[in-house]
């Protein structure tokens, strides 16, 4: 089971957030107890500088982009796809943010304090890796925190053209295992290349409520 840090010394609320204000804070910093406060109230770290730099900004996206478990589009295409990946969990977290954070990627923002407080997360149990791999090789993933039934992805990557849709499907396979509806993928923002899978928008108001609905959900079995 996940290690529980001491109790955060800042307090994040949103519901004094302006409607359709996506940037709510400023400031703290990515101590893991700050880090999961934030993301039990619908919040997010990303740096506001160059490349994700300082100041580090606190984000919740008003429209916000999620996935229920259950709204998972498979394509066709995608469907012969997966047959040539093998799909695992927290094999090589350091790989997956690795290759998340590759410099050479446009609109790069993991630092290396990201990384670093995303590694202790996974260190203390509440940060966790999907892998994708084609002949043992590591050519996608995704990585994100798990709270109760809320998995919160932070970024994926794809070396491999559908490897990092894979690492999608294979997520919302471990959240789905057991039919437990009250399940959600948050992924921040709906992108056209998210959307093919089923990702919709909701107002903040509406997360807020589909988060405290998941929170009580428990943690999938492969993650605790």
């Amino acid at each position: 089971m996940p290690v529980v840090p001491e109790r955060s010394r800042y307090v994040f609320d949103v519901r004094r957030a302006a409607e359709g204000e996506d940037l709510v804070g400023v400031g703290a910093d990515l101590a893991p107890e700050t880090v999961l406060e934030a993301y039990a109230c619908g919040v997010f770290p990303m740096g506001l500088g160059d490349s994700g730099g300082p100041p580090l900004g606190w984000w919740s996206p008003d429209p916000r982009g999620i996935l229920r478990p259950a709204d998972l589009h498979v394509s066709r295409s995608l469907r012969r796809s997966l047959r040539h990946f093998e799909v695992r969990v927290d094999t090589d977290f350091a790989g997956v943010v690795a290759g998340c954070a590759d410099p050479s990627r446009s609109g790069r923002w993991i630092t290396p304090d990201i990384v670093a407080a995303y590694s202790e997360l996974h260190r203390l149990g509440w940060a966790h890796s999907v892998e994708v791999l084609q002949e043992g090789r590591l050519v996608g993933g995704l990585y994100g925190i798990a709270i109760g039934g809320l998995f919160a992805g932070e970024s994926m990557f794809h070396t491999a053209t559908d490897a990092s849709k894979a690492a999608v499907a294979g997520l919302v396979d471990i959240l789905a295992a057991d039919g437990d509806r009250r399940r959600l993928v948050d992924v921040q923002w709906r992108t056209p290349h998210l959307a093919t899978l089923g990702v919709t928008e909701v107002p903040r108001a509406d997360y807020l409520g589909l988060l405290a609905d998941a929170l009580t959900a428990p943690l999938p079995a492969p993650f605790r």
